[in-house]
């Protein structure tokens, strides 16, 4: 049989300052990135939001066009009885 050896990793300094290198060079692409692409995708954003705003005044046009053009006569209202006006006897 194989005898497993586990190896015990301890903190040091070194190790320390390589993963806030790391951490670093992370942080630095990450905005570069970002300063290289949100314009693109904010820009795409905003588009789309004017389009779609865009859309739905047409359809509102379109909606209050076809409700004006409709020469339906408006409902009648009810008439459920005679109001009487009445006095309190004491």
């Amino acid at each position: 049989m194989t005898k497993i050896i586990y190896k015990m990793e301890t903190a040091s300094l070194a190790g320390l300052i390589e993963d806030l290198f790391y951490l670093l060079i992370i942080y630095y692409v990450i905005k570069f990135l970002a300063k290289l692409f949100l314009p693109v995708i904010a820009k795409k954003v905003v588009q789309k939001a004017s389009e779609q705003f865009q859309q739905q005044q047409q359809n509102h046009q379109q909606k209050s066009n076809t409700q004006t053009s409709n020469t339906e006569k408006p409902k009648e209202k009810k008439i459920v009885g005679e109001y009487v006006d009445f006095e309190e006897i004491e």
